[in-house]
């Protein structure tokens, strides 16, 4: 039955993507915010198909620690779904995201009118640099700029290797930041097309005060975001 189930999900996902991808077309010629309300609407029905399709709903803890104004979060990350959701989750989200994913039609189009920050991973110290400057210009916007501190999706249970990334947005920014714990892996694999029944959790941590230096900030990162991750595995 999940096979099916999630068969009939994954043909409602390409075909609701097909459909909004069209209908955002003209946004690109006007203000950001109309884009931004089409992204909500294609996310929150991503959300939507989720629960009814695959018995797979949505929860998100730690409300008082969501950001409503201009914020870094940094979430775990395990697969695709954990960007999809930061569009309805969030006010005003910006991605820091790889440059491979300037690739898909259509995507990168509005990933360019959405402003979102691209990055080169082999880019080391230059691209480094670049993304520091682009991301204090998305901020100067008051939107929540989100980046996943390991770089790449992971296996539920175990600790990414975290990047540097995010500690040069913490101390460029001088603000909180905004840990983010998750179990979507379990209910929405890396790879392939089954989808889990049951619930993904987004929880918003304790924000990290702007002053510490990189190495401790890193550690106070890193275990936020694996200590609360790994009791949402143990629920």
């Amino acid at each position: 039955m999940i096979w099916v189930r999630s068969l009939a999900y994954t043909a409602f996902f390409y075909l609701w993507s097909v459909v909004m991808a069209l209908l955002m077309l003209p946004t690109l010629v006007l203000p950001r915010g109309w884009l931004r309300s089409l992204f909500k609407a294609w996310a929150a029905g991503v959300v939507l198909g989720l629960r009814l399709l695959c018995g797979v709903r949505v929860e998100v803890r730690g409300q008082a620690y969501l950001p409503r104004g201009p914020a870094l979060v940094a979430p775990k990350h395990q697969c695709m779904f954990d960007v999809f959701a930061q569009f309805v989750i969030l006010p005003d989200s910006c991605f820091v995201m790889k440059k491979e994913l300037m690739w898909i039609p259509f995507f990168s189009w509005y990933a360019v009118k959405m402003r979102m920050v691209v990055v080169d991973r082999k880019g080391g110290a230059v691209a480094l640099r670049k993304m520091v400057r682009e991301a204090v210009e998305r901020f100067k916007d008051r939107r929540q700029l989100v980046i996943f501190p390991e770089g790449t999706r992971g296996t539920p249970g175990v600790a990414g290797d975290y990047k540097p990334g995010t500690a040069a947005l913490y101390r460029e920014f001088g603000v909180p930041c905004v840990p983010v714990a998750t179990n979507s892996g379990v209910h929405w694999p890396a790879h392939g097309f089954l989808r889990k029944p049951g619930v993904i959790v987004f929880e918003f941590l304790e924000p990290i005060q702007p002053g510490l230096k990189r190495a401790a900030f890193m550690a106070r990162l890193e275990q936020q975001v694996e200590t609360a991750s790994q009791a949402l595995l143990d629920q």
